[in-house]
């Protein structure tokens, strides 16, 4: 993803059969590099189900301690239910419909 001047630091790819613990080592991975600013979700498919990465994402955070602003974009299988679990958490996630709207977000966290 480039938006304006900048692009992703890091990329990663789960898979479409993803678990809700591979969402956690994913966090993982990426809270132990110093560089990442900002952590940016976007899932878009009928293979993945969204409320699984929600799940995933929920107990990522709750475990990694999330400190680094969260993006998240789910477009697919469960969305809904899946928007409804993020809203409800209790975290500060922002979570938006639009690929576009949600880069824009996190690049404006990682440039602020």
């Amino acid at each position: 993803v480039v938006v304006s001047t900048q692009s992703t630091g890091n990329f990663l790819d789960v898979g479409g059969k993803v678990q809700e613990a591979q969402v956690e080592r994913a966090f993982n991975i990426l809270t132990k590099d110093p560089a990442v600013k900002a952590i940016f979700v976007n899932i878009f498919g009928g293979i993945v189900d969204c409320k699984v990465i929600a799940s995933g994402i929920i107990n990522a955070c709750t475990k990694t301690k999330l400190e680094l602003p969260l993006i998240v974009r789910l477009k697919g299988a469960n969305m809904d239910a899946a928007r409804k679990l993020l809203a409800s958490s209790g975290l500060d996630i922002k979570a938006f419909d639009q690929l576009n709207d949600a880069a824009k977000a996190a690049v404006q966290h990682v440039t602020n």
